[in-house]
Parts: structure tokens; C-alpha cells; sequence
């Protein structure tokens, strides 16, 4: 399932990853007119016809000795989504502990367990809530669709510019870091990076 999913993301399928993109984005854009019942009711309706057509078509042409009598979606039929006793334990396993270090990292930030780290999550909730003026959480989610669908093949053609490019961000973060903690610190020098302190001689 994860590799059908990446070959999605990447476009290995121009016309699968078309036809789901399209449907993703054509459905949230129907959210800003219409209640999610609505919505999923109508796909749901339109699925169903169509795969109802589909299945009469395809009866059809065996009754009249033109096809082999295959189910149309025997593939779709066929795919396995079950999970072993085993690998629901381990699923579960993952998503308690996936939620206990969200609400543990949640409940630091929150109650100033590192001072520093609180700050960064005060100065993102307050861009937040600008972004919040600008557009609602819709928007949000069909900007989000669009970019899984365009920055991981941008990335992929452009790797080495965007990963020099990344390294400089990063660079610059970790100086902005140094700078902040040192002042936490008492502002004093950076430390000596040469071994015991000790100063090259100037010729």
C-alpha cells in the first residue's frame, strides 16, 4: 500500500494520479458550497453508477459470448486490507505511543519545560493565528493535496540545488540557535573550538 501510494505521489501513473488528484481537490473545493454529507452521499451515488454500468456492461457481453465473464474490478475485489491479530497489536502499539509523545511534547510546551522550545511554539501559534485571518482550515487542506502531489517531484528533479539551498537555511538557523543561547547563557564569547583552549600562534 505505501509503494502504491509514493508511485501516486511521484506520477509513475499520469492518468491514476490525474484522476485522484483531481477528485481529492474537486471534492474539498465542493465543501465550500455544499455539507459533507452532501458530498460524500453524491461521490458515493456516482461511484456506485458507475461501477453498476460498469458490471451490467460487462455481464452483458459474456451472455452474448463476446467477453470472458471476468469481474471488471476482480483487482479491487481481490486486494487484501485485512491486518493479522499480530500486526493490529502493532499498529495500536504505534498509534498510543505516537499519541503519548505528541500529548507529552504537547504538555512541555505548554507548561515551559525549555523555555526556548516554548518560545518557537508561542511564535508559530501567533503566525497561526494570522494565517487564520487569511484562510480557513479548507484552504489549508487543498493547498496541502496540491503540494503532496508537486513538491515531492519537484524535489526529486532539483535535488542538489534544493538541498544546497536547504543547507544555507539550515546554517543560518543553527547560527540564529548559537546566537539565542549564548545570550541565555549570559551573552559571553563562543567557546574555543581548539583543544584545550589553547590559541594558534599568530606568525
Amino acid at each position: 500500500m505505501a509503494s502504491k501510494v509514493m508511485d501516486l505521489v511521484y506520477w509513475k501513473d499520469t492518468e491514476r494520479t490525474g484522476m485522484v488528484l483531481t477528485g481529492l481537490v474537486v471534492g474539498l473545493l465542493s465543501l465550500f458550497q455544499l455539507s459533507i454529507i452532501t458530498v460524500v452521499s453524491t461521490v458515493s451515488l456516482a461511484v456506485m453508477c458507475f461501477t453498476m454500468s460498469v458490471r451490467i456492461y460487462y455481464q452483458l457481453l459474456y451472455i452474448l459470448s463476446w467477453g470472458d465473464g471476468e469481474h471488471p474490478f476482480k483487482s479491487y475485489l481481490d486486494l487484501d486490507i485485512s491486518f493479522s491479530g499480530e500486526q493490529a497489536d502493532l499498529y495500536m502499539q504505534k498509534a498510543i505511543v505516537m499519541t503519548l509523545s505528541a500529548v507529552d511534547t504537547l504538555k512541555r510546551l505548554l507548561f515551559v519545560g525549555n523555555l526556548f522550545e516554548s518560545l518557537k511554539f508561542l511564535a508559530l501559534m501567533y503566525f497561526v493565528t494570522y494565517l487564520g485571518e487569511l484562510c480557513n482550515g479548507l484552504t489549508l487542506l487543498i493547498i496541502s493535496v496540491i503540494a503532496l502531489f508537486s513538491l515531492p517531484l519537484f524535489y526529486r528533479q532539483r535535488q542538489e540545488q534544493m538541498e544546497g539551498f536547504v543547507a544555507k537555511i539550515q546554517a543560518r538557523i543553527d547560527n540564529i540557535k548559537d546566537i539565542f543561547r549564548r545570550l541565555a547563557q549570559g551573552g559571553g564569547p563562543p567557546p574555543d573550538p581548539t583543544p584545550g583552549g589553547a590559541k594558534p600562534k599568530v606568525q
